[in-house]
């Protein structure tokens, strides 16, 4: 049986009542199992990770899109975190047995029944992108929920699904096929959010733009000249969490077999101690991959555990992903959960 994953991003992470709606809906889908139910209040956003086969997953992220889109206005929200509209990001991937092709093909059938059903623009990304310019989230989501009304009259902005008409209670949406996505948060003890920001930009691979001696960013033909990160496949930016009193460097590890997860977490540990602060472990939203927890195992315990049990908690430890929240690995770890 083919085995997709789901992870609809939703533009909140408070309202009780909202969250309870998305959730039944899920819950209510024939096929479908929910693996993991993320709300952040500092992000006000919820991260929900759910598995399926393919009439399962496409059912389960349409009804929970219609779910969100009767309780969520995103004319009063206001997060951490960018976004596009109130239901911000769906993305599809193959787990077990399912192909890129596949999730491709189900990113356009979601984006085609939920265009129409709530009148919303809806974009391609990744894998199911048809332009090269807009294979990457961040260059859609650029200008965000508050850009995307003059964003739609431009000619290379018009949505791949859905109206060029802006609803303003919505946003837009964007979906598409994408490899597996760490969702990765490293802890600075500092409110102070320039620690985090420039540790940001150092380490993601757009890196930051380049500036002259005044200070003013430079660019050539329109275009900002940017000095390249330390990492590939690696988008970061410096977030507040208030309910901490801390910063986060947030990170989206878009391939973690390109750049592995511990060897982020060093370098962000290096920089914050070369700028005076210190960390205090790190977080993962959602689901990650078993390959990526034993390879931060093996890492730490330079070839002297090969047990798995033993090479899980060392990573734990060593990630420290249990400062903020429980890191359960029977409820974090997608294998895990799935078998």
């Amino acid at each position: 049986m083919k085995i997709i994953e789901c992870v609809p991003n939703f533009s909140e992470g408070c309202d009780e009542i909202t969250l309870a709606a998305i959730k039944e809906a899920i819950n209510n889908t024939k096929n479908l199992k929910l693996l993991s139910f993320e709300p952040d209040k500092d992000y006000n956003r919820l991260v929900v990770t759910m598995v399926g086969d393919e009439g399962g997953i496409l059912n389960g992220a349409v009804n929970a899109s219609i779910a969100a889109a009767k309780h969520i206005d995103m004319t009063k929200h206001k997060g951490n975190h960018p976004r596009l509209g109130a239901i911000d990001v769906v993305p599809f991937i193959p787990i077990s047995g399912a192909s890129v092709e596949d999730c491709i093909s189900l990113s356009n059938k979601y984006a085609q029944i939920i265009s129409e059903k709530l009148n919303v623009p809806v974009f391609l990304y990744e894998d199911s992108a048809k332009n090269e310019y807009r294979k990457n989230l961040a260059d859609i989501r650029k200008g965000e929920y508050e850009g995307l009304e003059e964003k739609l009259k431009e000619n290379n902005w018009k949505p791949d699904y859905g109206t060029t008409e802006f609803n303003p209670k919505l946003g837009g949406i964007v979906t598409g096929s994408r490899f597996f996505l760490i969702a990765y948060n490293v802890n600075i003890l500092s409110s102070q959010i320039s620690y985090s920001k420039d540790i940001a930009e150092s380490i993601r691979e757009i890196g930051k733009p380049k500036r002259d001696e005044d200070g003013k960013i430079i660019k050539n033909n329109g275009q900002t000249v940017r000095i390249p990160g330390k990492f590939k496949a690696v988008k970061a930016m410096g977030v507040q969490l208030e309910q901490y009193d801390i910063t986060q460097v947030s990170i989206n590890l878009v391939n973690y077999t390109i750049t592995p997860m511990h060897i982020v977490f060093e370098e962000v540990k290096k920089q914050a101690e070369t700028l005076g602060v210190k960390i205090n472990g790190s977080e993962i939203v959602g689901l990650v991959p078993l390959a990526a927890i034993l390879e931060a195992g093996k890492y730490y315990s330079d070839g002297l555990i090969s047990n798995e049990h033993d090479l899980v908690n060392h990573a734990i430890e060593k990630l420290g992903l249990s400062s903020l929240h429980s890191f359960n690995p029977k409820e974090k770890i997608i294998e895990y959960m799935i078998n």
